[in-house]
This record gives structure tokens, sequence and C-alpha cells, in this order.
């Protein structure tokens, strides 16, 4: 935590005004399934769900304080990271995730700083409640389709997405890498964000990446 901070000061001098900096949090969710291991919560939330909701209380209101400290050191945008909650049905997103994704994001706001939501996987059957989260760009992954999630966010929120970050970005070439990100930014709509699905692998080819910025340059050109 420490050297996210330092680092949002460092980027905050060196760089602030001009480009956005963006720190990152985990939901509540997601935390705990780091403190208790995935497989241990999902039975957790079966096995003794009253005692999940006091670890997500907990859970939140680190994540909350870690957030704003980011703010204050200088982010821009806290993103948060809820992968667990793909993998969960949407009563339990509702019950598990969504209500500490909102009152993150809400923290997030009141200190003056923009709020991105990432959930890895496909989260199809969750769209709609994602956009009630109060995220400003939510991400969605390479196998949930763009112009669905587009229509789900509406004007809630902007869209992020979302080629294959193994198969397009780090396995293939510059023309499909290139025919990907304008299918997406298309489907997408006019609010659309350009990113690959989830984390960018290393050893991903540097021409790779510099076709996307390439063919968001012409498209913000037209």
């Amino acid at each position: 935590m420490g050297d996210r901070l330092e680092s949002i000061r460092s980027f905050r001098e060196k760089v602030g005004g001009e480009v956005p900096i963006m720190g990152w949090v985990e939901g509540a969710l997601a935390e705990a399934a780091d403190l208790r291991g995935v497989n241990q919560l999902l039975l957790d939330l079966y096995d003794r769900s009253d005692w999940v909701l006091e670890l997500l209380e907990f859970c939140c209101e680190v994540e909350i304080a870690f957030a704003t400290a980011q703010v204050e050191a200088g982010a821009d945008i806290i993103g948060l990271g809820d992968a667990i909650a793909s993998q969960i049905n949407p009563a339990a997103y509702r019950r598990f995730a969504l209500p500490y994704e909102q009152r993150i994001f809400a923290a997030v706001h009141r200190a003056g700083a923009l709020c991105r939501l990432h959930i890895c996987g496909d989260t199809s059957r969750i769209l709609a409640d994602m956009a009630e989260s109060g995220a400003d760009i939510i991400d969605v992954d390479w196998m949930v389709d763009m112009k669905c999630a587009a229509r789900a966010f509406g004007d809630k929120a902007a869209v992020c997405g979302n080629q294959d970050p193994t198969a397009v970005m780090l396995r293939s070439t510059p023309d499909l890498v290139r025919q990907t990100v304008e299918n997406c930014m298309q489907a997408g709509g006019s609010r659309c964000v350009s990113a690959a699905g989830c984390e960018i692998p290393d050893r991903t080819p540097h021409e790779n990446l510099l076709e996307q910025v390439e063919v968001l340059k012409n498209l913000a050109g037209r």
C-alpha cells in the first residue's frame, strides 16, 4: 500500500494534469477471496453467509480507506477489481458484491475521483447490475458481447474493452489487432474506451500494442 501511494505521488509530480493517474483497490468480495482462498470463500457463501457479510464489512472499510488515500495522493481514477464476482450467480452478486462496490465508489466520488469497475471473465449475466455500481467506466472481458454491454450500461457508464489479451494482443499480428480494435470501438459506441479485456500478458509484441495506438489515433482523426 505504501508503495502504491508513493508511486501515485511520483506520477502526480511528473505528469499530473497531463495524463490521468489511476490507482487501484480490490472489491470487498475479491479481497475476501484473497484472505480466505477462492474455494473456501465459495463454500462460506453457502455454509455461513452471515459471517461472510461481517468479513465483507471489514474488507469494504479497508478498501475505502485505501482508495481515498490514493485520491489524496493524486489519483484521478480509482479502479476496482472484483474478479470473483463472475463466478457467482446474479443474486449472489447483488448480495455479496454490488453493495460494497457501490459504497467504495461513493466514497471515491466524494473524494473527487472517477471510478472504474473491472470484473474478469464472462459477466454477461450481471451487466445490468454492474451498471448500478456507480462506476464511470466499466470493463468487459473478451467473452462478453461489446454491443450488449454498451446497451446495458447506457448513459450510466462508459464501456471499456474488449479484445482478447492472449489470442489477439499476445499471439496475433498487427493486422488482427487493428481489425479487432476497430470492431470493439464500433460495437461499443461513442462512449467506448479501448482496452484489452483483461491484463496485457508479459511478452506481448510491442508492434501489437503500437498498432492499437495507431488505430485509435486514426479513429480520433475521422
